[in-house]
């Protein structure tokens, strides 16, 4: 008994420590739609040509990417592989992590995997996150990632936020005026981007919507197979339940 105690207890802290490592810092709730093939198409679409100059994706293959996203091999080559890359290949780029972390401070991660590690909703939040910092090397600092490294690559799309953005504040509404507060995630830009605020804010819940598609490719699968599971056990129960009363029937 002892011995099942302990092993629930360490199977249990990793997910204390995730949920401890996220206190105090101010997200939005990101719910991601692996089903929602077009939104999954447009994120791939901002992370190829956002995101994979200097991140790789070296767990996932263009070709399981075309496929599972219901985009043609053919068409996925021409316009989203730019490198000499085939489409059976793993997503990986041409990057060297020691130049990288001479230019960045640190290599870029892989993003294979960081929306199972930091969780949707974090994502979300970080790429919305960026303001003007004049103290950073890139010019740039996060609400949610406070020190960043990483530049804001994004800011043609979404312009440039000249003070904290308000990720993670609901909006609230003054009594007595009517006026409401935090309304915006940006309220005042130094720079304007090429969309308004509700694209970027779709643009990002794409690219989030992808990038939790890559940490788990098979969500979709595991969760039809799990409804038959499920059903299985339930009609086991019955047949276990009668055979178990049909062997003690006659104890006293």
């Amino acid at each position: 008994m002892r011995k099942l105690i302990v092993a629930f207890v360490f199977a249990v802290l990793p997910a204390f420590g995730l949920a401890a490592g996220g206190a105090g810092v101010p997200m939005d709730h990101m719910e991601p739609d692996h089903a929602n093939k077009a939104s999954l198409q447009r994120g791939v679409a901002l992370f190829t040509n956002y995101c994979m100059g200097c991140h790789s994706m070296q767990y996932a293959r263009y070709k399981r990417v075309a496929n599972d996203l219901g985009i043609p091999e053919d068409l996925y080559e021409q316009n989203l592989i730019f490198t000499d890359a085939k489409i059976g290949e793993l997503m990986k780029n041409s990057m060297k992590k020691d130049m990288a972390a001479g230019w960045f401070g640190a290599p870029p991660p892989d993003l294979t995997l960081e929306a199972r590690l930091r969780g949707e909703s974090w994502v979300y939040s970080y790429l919305r996150g960026f303001y003007k910092d004049d103290t950073r090397p890139t010019g740039v600092n996060n609400v949610v990632f406070p020190n960043v490294g990483m530049p804001h690559v994004l800011v043609s799309l979404q312009g440039l936020c000249g003070v904290k953005p308000n990720v993670g504040v609901p909006a609230s509404v003054e009594p007595l005026s009517g006026n409401i507060n935090n309304g915006e995630l940006c309220p005042s830009y130094v720079s304007e981007g090429s969309m308004s605020e509700a694209e970027f804010d779709q643009a990002m819940y794409d690219l989030t919507n992808f990038l939790s598609y890559t940490a788990d490719p098979v969500k979709l699968e595991r969760e039809r197979l799990g409804i038959f599971v499920l059903i299985f056990v339930a009609i086991f129960f019955v047949f276990a339940y009668l055979l178990n009363r049909e062997y003690w029937k006659d104890v006293h």
